[in-house]
């Protein structure tokens, strides 16, 4: 049994000294596990702690002016416009100026005087489900808060005001409706990313690089072979992600495929650029799939593909302007829910076109570095 423990002790002796010999290795077994519980602390909350949101005040009445008193008062909801038509709805909620509009009607006043339930409507930006039943709840809280003083003041037994909740983009506030659109880019972000990251790395191990070196080709030209085949797949896996929400969950679809798949073609091109990158400085498979995986889980919590970006950090949302992730749901969940058009997505295009116009020259360098 002694001899048996020896044995054991030493082959993981053995195992440990090889694990932790190589430099990089030992960073990938401490770095990720720091870096993703800080983010998953900071980047994968479900509070909200800033509500954008407009008023469109028809009654201008002491009543509304109490009201919309424990709005601004809570410390969450910040006041971005006071609209003077239904008409300007639009105008804030589709550019995701604001979460949420506060509509109150012109006969507020008079209804809670005669006795009449006076509603209130309250109009949601509901591309983000999780976000929008947040926002109701909190809500929620600030009328019961009203009524409870109402009764106090008045002596009333029913709610005076009564919350009438409309959500766009998402009526049902249905948390497939909010997924499925964004999983055409994170899938294809996964797939692509470990493909291309794969892709030297594969060959390295193999041994059929240093054949691919004796060819004609040069760098470039090697670095283009290896990064089309895994645009072209995650193109595919996209178009499946895309019908599989259409066609078997009844998502409807308003926007334009033509306007989708144009940035769907930057996004990939831009996760393309990273995963090449990764295969330059990976020295084996096992390290490309360490490396993918360590960006995948901070891409995906920086997205707003669950939480909202705006319930970050301000640090954390400054990071996130490194995501082509993140731009990239956003122009998906735009285009497929709202039916938005170029003008109003376009900014989507040119993080996405900067993080792809740096990442692809860096793994030509990298390259052309690792082939001298």
């Amino acid at each position: 049994m002694v001899d048996f423990l020896y044995r054991v002790l030493a082959m993981i002796r053995k195992e440990l000294r090889i694990t932790l010999k190589d430099p990089s290795s030992r960073v990938i077994l401490l770095v990720p596990a720091l870096v993703q519980s800080l983010l998953f602390g900071y980047g994968a909350t479900y509070d909200l702690r800033s509500v954008p949101y407009a008023v469109l005040d028809q009654s201008r009445s002491p009543t509304s002016v109490a009201l919309l008193a424990h709005f601004d008062s809570t410390g969450i909801f910040h006041r971005v416009a006071n609209l003077e038509r239904p008409a300007d709805i639009v105008q804030v909620i589709n550019p995701e100026t604001a979460l949420m509009v506060v509509q109150i009607g012109p006969t507020v006043e008079s209804d809670l005087f005669s006795g009449r339930d006076a509603p209130i409507q309250l109009i949601l930006d509901a591309r983000n489900s999780t976000t929008a039943g947040a926002a109701i709840g909190y809500v929620d809280s600030i009328v019961d808060a009203f009524n409870a003083e109402q009764r106090l003041s008045r002596g009333e037994v029913d709610p005076p005001l009564r919350l009438e909740t409309r959500a766009w983009f998402n009526p049902n506030l249905d948390t497939r409706w909010n997924i499925m659109p964004a999983m055409i880019a994170q899938l294809s972000l996964l797939q692509t990313l470990l493909l291309s990251a794969l892709s030297v790395a594969r060959e390295r191990e193999q041994g059929t690089f240093d054949q691919t070196l004796v060819t004609p080709l040069r760098p470039l030209e090697i670095m283009i072979g290896k990064a089309l085949p895994p645009m072209f797949i995650g193109l595919v896996q996209s178009t499946i992600v895309l019908a599989v929400t259409r066609f078997w969950f009844q998502v409807p679809f308003y926007g334009s495929l033509t306007l989708l798949y144009a940035g769907l073609i930057l996004f990939v091109l831009a996760a393309v650029g990273i995963g090449l990158s990764i295969s330059a400085v990976a020295t084996s498979m096992q390290q490309a799939m360490q490396y993918t995986f360590f960006l995948v889980m901070p891409m995906s919590l920086l997205s707003g593909l669950a939480t909202p970006v705006s319930s970050m950090s301000n640090a954390l949302q400054t990071a996130t302007l490194m995501n082509p992730l993140r731009f990239g749901i956003d122009w998906i969940r735009r285009i497929y829910l709202e039916g938005a058009g170029l003008s109003n997505v376009g900014t989507d295009l040119i993080p996405l076109a900067l993080i792809a116009a740096v990442m692809l020259p860096t793994a030509a360098w990298l390259f052309r570095n690792r082939l001298a």
